[in-house]
């Protein structure tokens, strides 16, 4: 006999929710938490099972532990913008894995971020982590290793690059900017279709153990992305002055499409930019 799958979703926001949306219409059965109070009813008319989770950085007193009660743990609260976002960010996840630890839960997809390569001025693999330019990407470091070391439930981790789509615009983020770049530097996007499409995909074949880039195929350059982008979101478009080189870095998804079989939905952000 066929059992519904259960899939909690720690962090409903922007991504979290139209992903549980999604897996909702495949028949799994979704949980789904907020650190919002007034957001539990709007969960709950969504048909996802709500639950208010927060880790200040340890959760919140009175949080139920049924929320850990699933086949999948999705972990999706990235680091929050803070002067001590290493320290703060860690102790949440050592607070998260010990909670993990005390329930039956066996599998984890971690969302991370590209942010853990630095700009090695190449395409950069899976391998190339290390040495982030960030404080979020050595947060997220820490947060991977803490995550894979251990023995009780087995994790993969997801690195997605600047997520896009319905009510973000990457336009917004130069608009009327004037910068000493060059602009040849290749962006690193993916569409929000693509990441639930991707999550969904890991779900369903039971992909565990391992770590993925998500990125789309194509990179064009910023000078010729983010004045489009601005411009469709009815906004003034940054001007590159070129006189810097910059640092760059190619995210490859070539492991995550052998792995997964994989084909982008938005494959050139320049395409999918009228948002």
């Amino acid at each position: 006999m066929h059992t519904q799958k259960t899939i909690s979703i720690l962090g409903c926001g922007w991504l979290g929710l139209p992903l549980a949306q999604h897996l909702i219409r495949l028949s799994m059965l979704v949980k789904g938490s907020t650190t919002h109070p007034d957001k539990l009813s709007f969960l709950e008319q969504n048909n996802i099972i709500p639950y208010l989770i927060q880790f200040n950085p340890e959760i919140n007193p009175g949080y139920q532990p049924e929320f850990f009660q699933c086949d999948v743990l999705v972990v999706n609260i990235p680091p929050g913008r803070r002067p001590d976002v290493v320290s703060f960010y860690t102790r949440q996840m050592q607070s998260l894995i010990s909670l993990i630890i005390k329930s039956q839960l066996k599998k984890v997809l971690l969302i991370s971020s590209t942010s853990v390569y630095p700009d090695i001025n190449r395409e950069v693999t899976e391998e190339d982590a290390g040495t982030p330019d960030k404080s979020s990407g050595e947060a997220l470091l820490w947060a991977e290793e803490a995550f894979r070391q251990h023995a009780h439930f087995s994790t993969t981790i997801l690195r997605f690059c600047g997520l896009y789509g319905p009510d973000r615009n990457p336009g917004r983020f130069l608009a009327g900017k004037t910068l000493s770049a060059m602009g040849n530097a290749g962006v690193n996007l993916i569409h929000q279709e693509d990441c639930i499409q991707i999550i969904s995909r890991i779900l369903r074949q039971e992909i565990w153990g391992e770590v993925l880039n998500a990125c789309a195929d194509q990179h064009p350059a910023k000078k010729d992305f983010y004045p489009l982008a601005a411009q469709s979101a009815g906004l003034p478009a940054p001007i590159f002055e070129g006189r810097e080189e910059e640092k760059f870095k190619i995210i490859s998804s070539k492991k995550l499409k052998e792995k997964l079989n994989y084909t982008f939905l938005h494959p050139d952000p320049m395409q999918s930019i009228n948002f």
